[in-house]
């Protein structure tokens, strides 16, 4: 009872947060947000939004990346880093979408992460946010602010899932996966959380882990939020002189 009373309040200190949190990866349909997220492994979500207006021009229709022109993708996602690997997801991906599901991107949790480049993580960011299916997406700062927080002590990620689901309304599983992640990367950081200025430090178990001294901490908070999460951290805004060194 006492973890439940605990996540709640988390829950609730997290919507106050993050009013706007939202997948950050820019798309249209389901099958461009599937791509946009092969892309996104091992980079970042600005970097792939810097590449897909161009390719999502150029590929439209799962039957555009099955014929794709290996050499012309490869130069088209380069920029997100092993290009080579992901050129083979897409085209196997458009392969596979067409021949087994007449070009349309499936929208079940079985038939995604049957997909070349599709895992379970993959598959539940475009079940939520593209299909409107509730899904919790555990990426690695999902997983991180969860153990700090006493959730879970699971480390493998399906684990991670069924633990957080079993504390989290279904209905809540894709908004909480965003606001979890914006709070990773703008607060609570791996290796130097803000602890100092984090509004969930009441009930987090890790507070201490980064500098508890406001200042300090203050100057550790990133993102288009800053203002936002200081004030409410009681701490206060930069004024216009004082430069943004946590941005």
């Amino acid at each position: 009872m006492g973890r439940a009373r605990r996540v709640g309040r988390t829950l609730r200190a997290l919507a106050a947060a993050y009013p706007d949190a939202h997948c950050e990866l820019d798309f249209t349909t389901p099958l461009e947000l599937a791509v946009a997220t092969v892309l996104s492994a091992q980079t970042t979500d600005v970097r792939v939004n810097e590449v897909t207006p161009a390719l999502f021009a150029r590929y439209r229709t799962a039957v555009d990346y099955a014929q794709a022109e290996r050499t012309e993708l490869e130069e088209l996602i380069r920029p997100t880093g092993f290009y080579r690997n992901k050129t083979s997801s897409l085209i196997g991906l458009g392969q596979a979408v067409v021949d087994r599901f007449d070009g349309e991107l499936p929208a079940t949790l079985e038939d995604l992460v049957t997909l070349p480049g599709i895992g379970r993580k993959t598959a539940n960011v475009v079940l939520g946010n593209a299909f409107g299916v509730p899904g919790i997406t555990v990426d690695t700062h999902f997983g991180r602010l969860v153990r700090r927080w006493g959730w879970t002590t699971e480390e493998d990620p399906v684990k991670v899932e069924h633990a957080v689901g079993e504390l989290v309304p279904k209905r809540d599983w894709t908004i909480v996966s965003h606001e979890v992640i914006f709070h990773g990367r703008r607060v609570c950081h791996a290796r130097k959380p803000a602890c100092g200025v984090c509004t969930l430090a009441a009930d987090c178990p890790s507070f201490g882990d980064g500098p508890t001294d406001p200042e300090k901490a203050a100057a550790l908070v990133k993102g288009p939020e800053r203002d936002h999460l200081l004030t409410l951290a009681g701490f206060g805004v930069l004024r216009p002189d004082e430069p943004d060194t946590g941005a």
